[in-house]
C-alpha cells in the first residue's frame, strides 16, 4: 500500500488553495445570505480548466478520474467554502457521467465540451415529493410522440435548476406495474429547463443557501428523442454506474467542511483566554477537538480507499458507500465541536462555524441518507436479511 501523495495531486491542492485564498469565508458568508449563486469563483474555476477535469480530453476535458475530482472538492469545502462551493460545482465536474459513458457520439460532441468549458450548467432531476430514495417509484412520464418524449411530472430537490440550461432527467416511459422488473422501464432525458413548460420554485431551507434548491414541474415539456441518453429503458442503470463516484465526491466535500470547522476550532481555542489562560489549555475543549481530528483522517483512509478502487476499474460499492458515511458523520461532529469550542460565539455568523455546521449536517441526508447506507452494508457486505 502506498501513502505517499502524489506530485500530481499535490500541485492540484496547491493550486485550488490558491484560487481559494481570493475568496474568503465573508465572501462564502455574503453569497449564503444573500442566496446569490458564487459565480465570480465559478467562472474563476472554469477559465483555468478545472471544471472539466474528469471530462475526457476528446471533449475538452482533462480526463482525470473520481481521485483528482475528489481533491479538488475536498479543497474548496475545506477553504471555508463548504457546500455553497463544492455544490456550486459538483454536478458540472461528475454529474455528465452517464452521458460521458453511455451518450451516443452527437451527443457527447454536441454538450461535453460546453461543460468542460463552464459554459454549459446542468441539474440533476431525480427525486420526486412521492418517491424520495425509492427511485423506481417515480411517476413523471415521458411519452413518445414521433422524434420527441413529453414529459409530464414533478420533481423536488432539483440543485441550481434556476441556473441550469438543461437537466439529466430521470423518467418513466413504461410503468413500473407493466416493467419486467422495477428498475427497468426508466429513461435519461437531457432535457432543457429553461422553457415555458417548466416551472422552477426554490425551495426555502436552512442552509447552502448560495446553490438554489428547487421544486420542478414539467408541464409537456418535448424532449428530442436524440437527447436521450443511451436506450429507452434502461436510465436507472446508467443513474446506478455513477453513484460510487458520486457518494466518493460527496464524502470528500463533507471532509473538507470538517477541516474547515476543525481550524477554525483550534484557532479560536488558542487565541480565546477565560481565566487566565486559553481555553484550549483546558481537555475538555481540546480532547473532543482531538478526537474529531482522528475521525476525520480515517474517512479520508475509506474516501483515498474507494477512489483509488474506482479509478482502477475494481468493485468500490461498499467502500464508496462507507466512505459517505464515515465522512458525514465525521464532518458533522466537527462541525458541531467547533460549535461548542466557540460557545455563544458559535451561533454567531461573523464566526463561519454556524454556517459550517448548518451546511454539515446536510451531508448526514444528503444525497443518500446514513439509513440507506446502513442498508446497504447490513445486506450487501453482511449478507444480512434486506429490510426494505
Amino acid at each position: 500500500m502506498e501513502f505517499e501523495t502524489t506530485e500530481e495531486h499535490q500541485l492540484i491542492r496547491d493550486a485550488i488553495q490558491k484560487v481559494c485564498v481570493d475568496f474568503p469565508d465573508e465572501y462564502w458568508s455574503a453569497c449564503d445570505s444573500e442566496h446569490r449563486f458564487p459565480w465570480d469563483f465559478y467562472n474563476t474555476l472554469a477559465e483555468a480548466g478545472w471544471i472539466g477535469i474528469a471530462i475526457p480530453e476528446a471533449y475538452g476535458g482533462s480526463g482525470r478520474g473520481v481521485t483528482e475530482a475528489s481533491i479538488i472538492l475536498e479543497e474548496v469545502a475545506a477553504s471555508g467554502a463548504a457546500m455553497n462551493g463544492a455544490s456550486g460545482i459538483h454536478l458540472s465536474i461528475f454529474g455528465m457521467h452517464p452521458v460521458v459513458q453511455h451518450g451516443s457520439e452527437e451527443m457527447k460532441q454536441k454538450y461535453l465540451p460546453r461543460v468542460a468549458s463552464g459554459d454549459l450548467h446542468v441539474a440533476f432531476g431525480v427525486t420526486e415529493p412521492d418517491a424520495g430514495t425509492d427511485t423506481t417509484s417515480i411517476k413523471t412520464t415521458a411519452v413518445r410522440d414521433g422524434d420527441h418524449y413529453v414529459v409530464r411530472g414533478r420533481k423536488v430537490w432539483t440543485t441550481k435548476a434556476l441556473d441550469c440550461e438543461r437537466v439529466l432527467l430521470l423518467v418513466r416511459t413504461e410503468s413500473k406495474e407493466k416493467a419486467a422488473k422495477r428498475t427497468e422501464g426508466m429513461t435519461l432525458l437531457l432535457a432543457e429547463l429553461q422553457r415555458p413548460e417548466v416551472k422552477i420554485s426554490p425551495i426555502d431551507k436552512v442552509g447552502r443557501n448560495a446553490v438554489a434548491t428547487c421544486e420542478v414541474v414539467y408541464d409537456d415539456l418535448p424532449v428530442h428523442v436524440t437527447d436521450r441518453v443511451g436506450e429507452e429503458g434502461k436510465g436507472f442503470r446508467y443513474l446506478l454506474g455513477g453513484l460510487n463516484a458520486e457518494r466518493i465526491l460527496v464524502a470528500s466535500e463533507a471532509l473538507g467542511i470538517g477541516r474547515a470547522a476543525i481550524r477554525r476550532a483550534v484557532n479560536y481555542a488558542n487565541e480565546r483566554v477565560v481565566f487566565g489562560r486559553p481555553i484550549g489549555m483546558n481537555q475538555g475543549v481540546s480532547f473532543p477537538l482531538g478526537e474529531a481530528k482522528m475521525r476525520l483522517d480515517a474517512a479520508e483512509l475509506m474516501i483515498r480507499k474507494a477512489s483509488w478502487l474506482l479509478d482502477n476499474g475494481e468493485p468500490c460499492g461498499a467502500e464508496a458507500n462507507m466512505a459517505k458515511w464515515l465522512a458525514a458523520d465525521a464532518a458533522f461532529q466537527a462541525a458541531d465541536q467547533a460549535m461548542q469550542t466557540h460557545g455563544g460565539f458559535g451561533y454567531a455568523r461573523e464566526f463561519h462555524v454556524e454556517r459550517y455546521w448548518r451546511e454539515a449536517r446536510l451531508m448526514r441526508i444528503a444525497p443518500i441518507s446514513q439509513e440507506m447506507i446502513l442498508n446497504y452494508v447490513t445486506e450487501h457486505v453482511l449478507e444480512l436479511p434486506r429490510s426494505y
